[in-house]
C-alpha cells in the first residue's frame, strides 16, 4: 500500500511558527510510553500534514535526560509520519564549523548513559541498524534547500551525543576531537535510534552556536540562546522550503529498518 508522507518535527518551541502552516490545531497522542513533551500541533504546508514536538516542552522546561524519547516518536508514528525533521543547537567541535552553520549530521557517538534507547524491553530483542542512522534522502535535500537559499551548511559530520544538561570539561572536549568527532550535542540519542525503530525517516538540522571550551572559550546558555533566536529564521525558512519538496515515495532503506532485526 502506498503511503502517505506526513512531516514530523521534533525541535525547540521558538523553531514552530504556527504562521507557516494552515488548520493550525492541538492534539493529545496517549502512548504507552507515557506523555509526549507536549501537545502536538498539527497542520497543513502546501498540502502536507505536518506535526510538531517541542522537545524540551513549550517553556523549555524539560532538560536532555528526561526528554521522553520513547513517547515522542512513538506518537509520530501512531499519527502515520513517515519523516521527521530533527532541529537542534549544537557546539562545534571543528574549526571549519562555524556559529550559524548549518550540519546535516550523518553518524553520531553515543555518551549518553541515563536513557531508554529502545521499544524492545520485553520479549523481543530488536538489533536495529543504525550503521547509516540518519536518511540520506533527506539529508540530501536540506543540503541542496540550503544552498539555494544561501545559508552555510556541511552536508555532514559526527555528532557525539552528551548526556547534560552540563556542558563539557576542556578535556572532554578536547578528547571528543581527538575521535574526529565534528559537533556536540544533547539530544540525537536516543531520538534517531527509536525513529529508526519506528521505520521513520529522521534527519537533524543542527546549529552550530558556539565553539564548545576547546578553543579557550567559555560556553554559557546566554550564548547558546541568543545564537539561536539569531538564527531562528534561516531554520524556519529552511523547513518551507523542503517539506513540500520530500518525494512522495520512500526508495531509502529506513521503511524496511526492522527487516531482519530480531533474531
Amino acid at each position: 500500500m502506498k503511503e502517505k508522507i506526513k512531516i514530523g518535527i521534533i525541535g525547540g518551541s521558538g523553531v514552530h511558527d504556527p504562521r507557516l502552516f494552515e488548520d493550525v490545531k492541538k492534539i493529545k497522542v496517549h502512548t504507552p510510553y507515557g506523555a509526549t513533551s507536549d501537545l502536538i500541533t498539527a497542520g497543513k504546508l502546501k498540502g502536507r500534514d505536518v506535526f510538531f514536538i517541542p522537545r524540551h516542552g513549550p517553556n523549555h522546561t524539560i532538560n536532555p535526560s528526561k526528554v521522553n524519547y520513547r513517547a515522542n516518536i512513538y506518537a509520530m508514528k501512531k499519527l502515520g509520519v513517515t519523516h521527521i525533521l530533527a532541529p537542534s543547537a549544537v557546539g562545534s567541535l571543528n574549526e571549519g564549523m562555524k556559529p550559524g552553520d548549518f550540519v546535516f549530521t550523518d553518524q553520531f557517538i553515543d555518551r549518553t548513559y541515563k536513557r531508554e534507547t529502545t521499544f524492545y524491553t520485553g520479549s523481543q530483542v530488536c538489533h536495529i541498524s543504525v550503521a547509516e542512522p540518519c536518511c540520506p534522502v533527506i539529508r540530501k535535500l536540506l543540503s541542496d534547500s540550503s544552498k539555494k537559499l544561501g545559508f552555510p551548511y556541511h552536508e555532514k559530520g559526527t555528532c557525539v551525543v552528551i548526556e547534560g544538561p552540563r556542558f563539557s570539561t576542556k578535556a572532554e572536549s578536547n578528547m571528543f576531537r581527538l575521535w574526529n568527532a565534528d559537533i556536540i550535542g544533547m539530544t540525537m540519542a536516543p531520538e534517531v535510534v527509536l525513529a529508526r525503530e519506528a521505520e521513520i525517516c529522521y534527519a537533524t538540522i543542527a546549529m552550530v552556536t558556539d565553539y564548545d571550551v576547546w578553543r579557550d572559550s567559555e560556553v554559557s546558555g546566554e550564548e547558546v540562546v541568543a545564537t539561536m533566536k539569531n538564527n531562528i529564521e534561516k531554520v524556519k525558512r529552511l523547513l518551507a522550503e523542503i517539506i513540500p519538496i520530500i518525494p512522495k515515495e520512500r526508495t531509502c532503506n529506513c521503511k524496511n529498518a526492522l527487516h531482519g532485526a530480531f533474531l
